[in-house]
C-alpha cells in the first residue's frame, strides 16, 4: 500500500484511477442531499415537547413536596398532592422560582413575552397601558416555531390577558381568551358548571391529552400550557374528594367550623372559605395532573418531553407560612412558586435553589428546542438550560441580570422590589419606606437590615430606580389616574345598576340562599369601589404634593 500511494505522489495518475475519482466525487454529491434531508429529520424527531402546568393562585408550601429539603415546614400538613411528588421524584424541585407578578394577568403576560410587566406597561389588572400600544417582542409559541416551523403550540383554560388573544400570540389550537368566568359557569356563563368537572380541571385535561395525541400521531414536537382556573375563587371539588379529606387527620390550619356538616356551611364559605373545599379541589387537580402525567409515559414521550408545574402568583389559603404575605404582595409569600420540572437531563429527585423566574421560560424553551439565531434584545430573561442541567451549580445569563418586580398597585399596596444575588430590596412606593432582607438566611423576611447597611440600600434602589425608567414602567400615580377614570367613567354606575338589579329579584325571591350571597358580594363591590375612589384621588394628591407623581 504505501508503494502504491508513492507512485500516486510522484507520477501521473492513470486513467482509471481519474475515472474512480469522478465516480467517487458523484457518489458524494448524490448522498450530501440525503444526509442533509436524514440530519433535518431526526432534528426534528430530536426536538423536545414542552408541557406547562399553569396554577392558579397556589402557595409555595400547599403541595405536600417540602420545597426546601429537610424542612416540613415548607409543605402542606393536610393537602395531598402524590402526582406532584412524583414530578418532584422524576425530576426537580426548583425551590426560589418566582412569578412576575403579585398578580395573574401581568405574570401570564410577562410569562408569554419573556419580558417583565414593568417593560410590557402592564403591571396590574387594568390593561389600560398595555391596550394603548402593544410592546411584546415575541411570544413563546412564536419562539419556538422561530427554532423549528414543526413546532404545533396550544393553550387551553384561563388566559386572562388584555394585551394581546391567543391567536395572536401564534398558537395553533386554543379554547378562547377566557377570564375567570369559565372556570365558574358553563359556555352560557349562567350555568354552573357539572358537579363531575369542577373548575373544568378534568375536561381541560382531556383536551391536553388529546392535543398531545394528535401530536404524538403526526410526529410534530409541541408546546402545551395547561392554565387550570384552580385554585382561583370560586373554590369547588368533587363531593367523592371533599368526603376522603374530612376523614384525613387534621393539619394546623383546620378549625373547628370547617367540621360543619355540608347543609350548615354558608355559601360564602364552601365558595372561599372551607379547608375541605380547598383541599378537595387541589387533590383534583393533582389527580388530572396523574393522568396527563401517565398519558406522556403512556405516548413513549416521556424521554423527550419537559413538564413544567408552577403557579401564577401566591395563593396560601389561611396564611403562607413560613413565607410572608401571599397574593396582592412582592413579600415573599406572593411571588415565589410552587415549581418543579422533569425532562432530558433534568436528576431526579434534585433540589435546585438557584434564582429563576417565569420570563426565563421563553428564551429557555427557544434554546432546549434548538433556537440559535439571536432574539429580541429588549427580552428580560435567560435560558435556564444550565440550571435545569447542573442543578445549584448552574447559571442564568440574562438581558437584566437582576430581579426587578414592580406593582403599583391601586388598591392596595405600591411596592417595588429588586432582588440582586442573597439580598432583596423592597420599596412602598406611597410611604418611600425601603426594608432590605437577606433571603439565604431569612426566607420570612422578618430582620430587616436596611438601618444596618444603607449603602446596599442605596445601591440596590438606584439600580431598581434606573432599570424602571429606562423601560418607561408605569407609576403608582398613573395606575391611580386610570382607575379612577375607570370607576368615574362606568364602573360605580353599573356596580351600583347591579346591586339594585339583584336586591329587587331578592325581594320576590326572599328564600334564595344563592340570590342572598349575591347580593352580599355585590354590596361589598360597590362598597369598595366608593372606598378605592375617595383613597385613590387622595394618594394621587399626595404624590402631585410632594413632586413623586412621575416617579419610582
Amino acid at each position: 500500500m504505501k508503494q502504491d500511494l508513492s507512485m500516486i505522489r510522484e507520477g501521473p495518475p492513470s486513467e482509471r484511477f481519474i475515472e474512480q475519482m469522478k465516480s467517487f466525487k458523484h457518489s458524494i454529491n448524490l448522498l450530501i442531499p440525503a444526509f442533509l434531508v436524514l440530519a433535518s429529520v431526526l432534528n426534528a424527531a430530536k426536538a423536545p415537547n414542552f408541557v406547562l402546568v399553569y396554577m392558579d393562585d397556589l402557595g409555595w408550601a400547599e403541595t405536600s413536596v417540602e420545597m426546601i429539603q429537610g424542612r416540613e415546614d415548607t409543605r402542606s400538613d393536610f393537602n395531598r398532592t402524590p402526582n406532584v411528588e412524583r414530578l418532584a421524584r422524576e425530576g426537580m424541585v426548583l425551590s426560589s422560582c418566582y412569578s412576575p407578578s403579585a398578580l395573574c394577568a401581568p405574570s401570564r403576560n410577562s410569562l408569554l413575552h419573556g419580558m417583565t410587566p414593568s417593560r410590557l406597561r402592564y403591571t396590574v389588572l387594568s390593561a389600560v397601558e398595555a391596550k394603548k400600544q402593544y410592546l411584546g417582542q415575541i411570544t413563546i409559541p412564536q419562539a419556538l416555531k422561530k427554532a423549528n416551523s414543526n413546532y404545533q403550540t396550544a393553550h387551553f383554560g384561563k388566559w386572562h390577558n388584555e394585551s394581546i388573544k391567543p391567536t395572536e400570540a401564534g398558537y395553533d389550537v386554543t379554547d378562547g381568551p377566557n377570564g375567570n368566568g369559565p372556570g365558574d359557569f358553563d359556555d352560557d356563563g349562567k350555568t354552573h358548571l357539572p358537579e363531575d368537572d369542577p373548575k373544568r380541571i378534568f375536561s381541560l385535561t382531556e383536551k391536553s391529552i388529546n392535543f398531545m395525541k394528535e401530536q404524538v400521531a403526526a410526529e410534530k414536537p409541541f408546546y402545551l400550557q395547561l392554565s387550570h382556573y384552580a385554585n382561583h375563587i370560586w373554590h369547588d371539588s368533587l363531593k367523592g374528594t371533599r368526603e376522603k379529606y374530612k376523614k384525613l387527620p387534621k393539619g394546623k390550619k383546620y378549625e373547628k367550623k370547617d367540621g360543619m356538616p355540608d347543609e350548615e356551611i354558608p355559601i360564602a364559605m364552601y365558595n372561599h372559605g372551607w379547608i375541605i373545599n380547598y383541599a378537595a379541589m387541589l387533590d383534583d387537580v393533582d389527580r388530572a395532573f396523574g393522568t396527563l402525567l401517565d398519558a406522556i409515559d403512556e405516548l413513549g414521550i416521556e424521554e423527550e418531553t419537559y413538564v413544567i408545574f408552577t403557579s401564577d402568583n401566591g395563593g396560601g389559603f389561611r396564611g403562607n407560612a413560613p413565607l410572608k404575605a401571599g397574593k396582592g404582595s412582592l413579600y415573599e409569600g406572593g411571588i415565589r412558586m410552587p415549581s418543579f420540572v422533569r425532562g432530558p437531563e433534568v436528576k431526579g429527585g434534585s433540589y435546585c435553589k438557584v434564582p429563576i423566574v417565569q420570563w426565563d421560560f421563553l428564551q429557555t424553551f427557544y434554546d432546549l428546542a434548538g433556537g440559535t439565531d439571536p432574539l429580541p434584545r429588549d427580552l428580560d430573561g435567560g435560558s435556564l438550560r444550565d440550571v435545569f442541567q447542573k442543578g445549584n451549580k448552574g447559571r442564568v445569563k440574562r438581558n437584566t441580570k437582576e430581579l426587578i418586580f414592580h406593582f403599583p398597585w391601586h388598591t392596595g399596596v405600591a411596592e417595588s422590589v429588586i432582588r440582586s444575588g442573597n439580598y432583596k430590596l423592597r420599596k412602598d412606593l406611597d410611604s418611600l419606606n425601603t426594608e432590605l432582607f437577606d433571603i439565604s438566611k431569612d426566607l420570612s423576611e422578618e430582620n430587616d437590615l436596611a438601618a444596618d447597611m444603607p449603602d446596599l440600600v442605596r445601591k440596590l434602589d438606584k439600580k431598581r430606580a434606573k432599570y424602571l425608567k429606562e423601560v418607561n414602567a408605569e407609576t403608582v400615580t398613573l395606575t391611580r389616574r386610570n382607575y379612577v377614570e375607570l370607576l368615574e367613567g362606568g364602573w360605580i354606575e353599573n356596580g351600583r345598576n347591579r346591586l339594585a338589579k339583584l336586591k329587587a329579584e331578592l325581594v320576590t325571591d326572599p328564600s334564595n340562599k344563592q340570590k342572598a350571597f349575591q347580593v352580599g358580594v355585590s354590596q361589598n363591590h360597590v362598597d369598595f369601589q366608593d372606598k378605592q375612589l375617595e383613597r385613590s384621588k387622595r394618594l394621587i394628591q399626595m404624590h402631585e404634593d410632594r413632586g413623586t407623581a412621575n416617579q419610582n
